[in-house]
């Protein structure tokens, strides 16, 4: 299935370094693109497309005001039915990402995996990394989370039924809710879901007010790749929330969470005539694509 939701990330100076340092610590991944766009709010600017065993990911360099949280992490499956050396596997990656990264949960075992971990790499981005089995339905190898923590604690259930609401080809996975007795974790909360979008699978996680001091920003944003106008129309309308907040494509939805909603075609426009498309876009909040063409003859 065609992938139509890349998480981005928005780095200072670093996007080309972190992507290829990505490529060489996970197995069957790669750097797929590499484009240079001058003359932006942000100064010149580096877009990398990389993918981690198979999953497509984007990063950006462009003086970035923000840093990366682990309001949004990326979770990878070291499975033994796709890998007979997935526990050797998590190992060596774990040991490539904490080279002066952040541990934020030690890779060890825990009652819902016999080794799990979560990591900040040395670029500010996390990671969490499962060693699973292949029971129940099939689960993609790499999964975007998202983690509902300040004052968006205890919105998991809420924003993730807003997402299922609003996207196509969308579905709720498994849901495991705090019990008692996990203070200061609210009883009923998400500890755990997962769900598609667009055919694909995310996941969402409550986290308590107590425990951290970070949220959503626009470091980490996540790029819906719209087919047609109608497309772009529909989705920047159902999630832009922060009229401020919008410019090239960018937008913020309710739970503070950013998305492009850009076209299919926008990298490779960006690629072929950045000196047309950006002047073009620079003047745009939501993305006009006959603008776009016009601008670049199409």
């Amino acid at each position: 299935m065609k992938q139509r939701i890349s998480p981005c990330i928005w780095f200072d100076k670093e996007a080309i370094e972190a992507a290829e340092f990505y490529a060489s610590v996970f197995p069957n991944s790669n750097v797929t693109f590499k484009t240079q766009i001058k003359g932006t709010p942000s100064g010149d600017c580096e877009i990398v497309g990389f993918r981690i065993m198979g999953f497509g990911i984007q990063a950006i360099s462009s003086r970035s005001p923000y840093k990366p949280t682990p309001s949004i992490s990326i979770m990878v499956n070291f499975d033994p039915s796709h890998d007979k050396d997935a526990r050797i596997r998590i190992n060596e990656v774990w040991e490539h990402l904490s080279i002066d990264g952040k541990i934020l949960m030690p890779l060890d075992q825990y009652e819902f995996s016999e080794r799990y971990g979560w990591v900040e790499d040395k670029y500010g981005f996390s990671w969490q990394l499962v060693y699973t089995g292949p029971e129940g339905e099939g689960r993609p190898l790499v999964i975007p989370a998202l983690l509902f923590v300040s004052e968006m604690c205890d919105k998991a259930e809420e924003a993730t039924d807003f997402y299922l609401s609003l996207f196509r080809n969308a579905k709720r996975g498994a849901i495991a809710r705090y019990p008692a007795g996990m203070e200061p974790n609210k009883e009923g909360a998400f500890m755990f879901t997962d769900f598609t979008l667009e055919g694909q699978w995310f996941a969402a996680m409550d986290g308590s007010t107590d425990m951290h001091d970070f949220a959503f920003n626009e470091a980490i944003s996540l790029v819906v790749n719209c087919e047609d106008q109608m497309e772009i129309d529909y989705y920047w309308a159902n999630l832009s929330a922060f009229p401020k907040a919008e410019q090239c494509g960018w937008v913020r939805d309710k739970y503070g969470v950013s998305w492009q909603i850009l076209p299919t075609s926008m990298n490779k426009w960006m690629s072929d005539h950045p000196d047309k498309i950006v002047p073009e876009m620079l003047k745009m909040r939501k993305i006009i694509i006959a603008d776009l063409e016009r601008a670049i003859g199409l």
